[in-house]
């Protein structure tokens, strides 16, 4: 299109005469008080400064409609740069040395752990990192990719000051064979700098295949740590699918009062792998036996599960956690969500727990079945769900220190040390055992109970370190200490660090 030549100032006022030029001059004012209100605005914003009050139209003493309808103009302004997507930080620039591909394995909240994780060491090496791969070998062979779980755009934009990351690998790479390789578990950054940086620089493109555990607990810089804590409280927000209908049902749970989350882990492929069959019946226990010689990638097969219950490492039953349940001191009314995959042995196991806590609830109870259709084939998707509903509730109660129990409880301790009860298992069975026996009356064993949880409520504590045993110390993303400041001017304050 070609390029008219603007009018002088004096053919504008000639053409259109002098109220003409009145209106222009009027409409330009107006245009530029919006552009630089709306521009103010998203200053405040960015700066993280209240917004100014608007300013209030007073009546034209002409009674003309001038100002009002500047006014009103300035109204809609506002409103639109309310709703206006954030300003996206500024990309941080630096030269690559290399593309980073991982294939995260395990469940949901093992995933995100090592994504997490990933990122730090991704940013840490100056590396580009490609979109994780997610498992979809595991027991619950979820097909579900990255982005039908988290939103990619916000995961990308949210980190564009950290690290690159891209939706694919470049074309020119797409005929290379990277690097496959396992980076050693519980590794300190002295290792991907010293070990995998070399690697990455050689071949431009490296895929770790496992990513769970890879990085240390503890020793790590603190930059590091509160970057991983960004990464898992700000950059991984799943779907608006996934949010829309986790809030949905935390709306309903709420309309009659408080819930506590029981995240009941008492699920086949639990107890086959970890072989507890305590309460199953024989026929069960072949089931389970079976299905864990099935899968090779469960290594240990041979398992004492009684010994390895009274060691405190099998999930509770739901017979169990009614005992304990009750002997805290929760009312037979109390609003309990069920957060689990399908309970082994289904409405019969849990017969007990439903009749001393009748007001049991499921996904399945608040939604309806088209909602929860997309869902259902999806175990990380169901499981995002039951997610979103744990970090809101008033109580969360894991019956087993997996991977969504530990994650959860340091979701909610970085939302403000929200009541996580962590059952101690181990001495629970041995009261557990002297209650069924008859050595200990009721009071006795409620008193005992609430005693030995007194101190296992969330409170504020630094995480257990123990040299040379980095699987025996506190889990970082159970207890992110670093991240837990009391002012809670933590979330943005978590980005703007220098590695």
């Amino acid at each position: 299109m070609a390029k008219q030549k603007a009018s002088p100032p004096g053919a504008v006022r000639r053409r259109l005469g002098g109220a003409g030029a009145s209106a222009v001059g009027w409409a330009l004012r107006v245009a530029t008080s919006i552009v630089a209100w709306t521009l103010l605005l998203h200053l405040f914003t960015f700066l993280g400064i209240p917004r100014p009050p608007l300013p209030i139209a007073r009546p034209s003493c002409l009674g003309g409609r001038s100002n009002s309808t500047a006014a009103e103009a300035l109204v809609a302004a506002s409103e639109a740069a309310r709703r206006a997507p954030p300003a996206l930080p500024p990309r941080r620039l630096y030269k690559s040395n290399g593309y980073l591909l991982v294939s995260c394995n395990g469940g949901l909240n093992q995933m995100r752990a090592a994504i997490c994780d990933m990122v730090t060491v991704a940013r840490y090496l100056n590396l580009t990192m490609v979109i994780p791969e997610l498992d979809k070998q595991s027991f619950w062979a979820d097909p579900s990719d990255f982005g039908d779980i988290f939103d990619v755009n916000h995961f990308i934009d949210s980190l564009r000051d950290e690290v690159k990351i891209v939706k694919e690998l470049p074309q020119k790479f797409s005929e290379k064979v990277p690097l496959s390789m396992q980076p050693i578990s519980w590794s300190s950054e002295k290792y991907y700098l010293r070990q995998i940086l070399p690697l990455v620089r050689k071949h431009k493109v490296v895929r770790f295949s496992k990513t769970d555990s890879r990085l240390a607990n503890n020793g790590l810089p603190l930059k590091l740590q509160k970057l991983r804590c960004y990464v898992n409280y700000n950059a991984l927000r799943f779907t608006p699918s996934i949010e829309a209908l986790g809030n949905k049902m935390v709306s309903i749970l709420r309309r009659t009062g408080s819930f506590i989350v029981l995240h009941l882990r008492y699920e086949m492929d639990m107890l086959a792998f970890s072989g507890c069959t305590h309460g199953c019946s024989d026929e069960e226990t072949e089931e389970l036996t079976r299905m864990r010689y099935a899968y090779p990638w469960w290594k240990e097969k041979e398992i004492d599960s009684e010994k390895k219950r009274l060691e405190g490492l099998c999930p509770l039953t739901p017979g169990e956690t009614t005992l304990v349940l009750k002997a805290l001191g929760f009312p037979r009314d109390t609003q309990i969500y069920i957060a689990s995959g399908e309970i082994y042995g289904g409405e019969t196991r849990l017969a007990v727990l439903k009749t001393e806590f009748p007001n049991i609830v499921r996904k399945e109870m608040l939604l309806s079945d088209d909602e929860l259709r997309p869902f259902q084939k999806h175990s990380t998707q169901m499981a995002a769900l039951d997610y979103l509903v744990s970090v809101a509730s008033d109580v969360f109660i894991p019956s087993n220190d997996g991977n969504m129990a530990k994650v959860v409880e340091g979701h909610r301790r970085f939302a403000g040390f929200h009541k996580t009860i962590q059952l101690d298992r181990k001495k629970l069975v041995e009261l557990i055992d002297l209650f069924e026996d008859q050595e200990l009356s009721w009071e006795e064993f409620s008193v005992a109970v609430k005693e030995l949880h007194m101190g296992r409520m969330s409170q504020p504590t630094r995480r257990r370190v123990i040299p040379g045993q980095p699987k025996e110390e506190g889990y970082f993303y159970a207890n992110p200490h670093e991240c837990l400041g009391p002012a809670r001017k933590r979330m943005e304050r978590l980005k703007h660090i220098e590695i």
